[in-house]
């Protein structure tokens, strides 16, 4: 590859998928939004961010009713807090795997803390009773883990200090430079 090609894409900025509520979309279950400021403010000055709403993209619309986890700590579904009845789970798992090729083209993810569907280690997990009984990775978070298990996933409430920001921006410089290499638009000598 010319050397020119190469320098262009490095030039390119890396993209980022983003909860569209961390962005100021307001698509949360309430109608609100959460937005980040070193997300909205600096992060996008040097990245381009892709909003996602795995919720909003199953057609549950907004405002919509809240939903919780609910099963076992290793199979659980998306179930209406107010109604049990409501179950979001396939079209949740629907979005997942509709996403992949996008997210195929992306250089890190950032989802919602706590989320049912984008929460990545931390959403409440609850039995069929109601009792909280741990907590784990939304549908969406899960699916995207698995599917791409080295792309640099992270949440909002990691992001919060300037040690959790620089790790993250290193993970995905280097991820974006590997993935480039694989396609054959950077020399295997291009090192970030």
């Amino acid at each position: 590859m010319p050397l020119e090609n190469a320098d262009q894409v490095c030039q390119e900025k890396p993209v980022i998928g983003v909860s569209h509520c961390l962005v100021g979309g307001e698509v949360r279950y309430d109608g609100g939004s959460k937005p980040v400021p070193w997300i909205v403010d600096i992060l996008s000055e040097h990245c381009e961010l892709i909003p996602v709403c795995p919720e909003v993209e199953a057609g549950l619309g907004v405002p919509r009713p809240p939903v919780q986890l609910v099963g076992s700590m290793e199979r659980f579904r998306a179930l209406g807090v107010e109604d049990p009845k409501l179950d979001v789970t396939e079209p949740l798992l629907k979005v997942g795997a509709d996403k992949r090729d996008a997210i195929a083209d992306m250089d890190g993810l950032i989802l919602k803390a706590r989320s049912p569907s984008c929460g990545l280690f931390d959403t409440p997990v609850f039995d069929v009773s109601g009792v909280r009984i741990g907590a784990g990775a939304g549908l969406f978070g899960r699916a995207c883990r698995e599917s791409f298990p080295n792309l640099p996933l992270i949440d909002e409430s990691s992001l919060e200090n300037e040690a959790g920001r620089v790790t993250f921006l290193i993970q995905v410089f280097r991820y974006r430079c590997r993935r480039l290499q694989s396609h054959g638009l950077l020399p295997d000598d291009h090192t970030v």
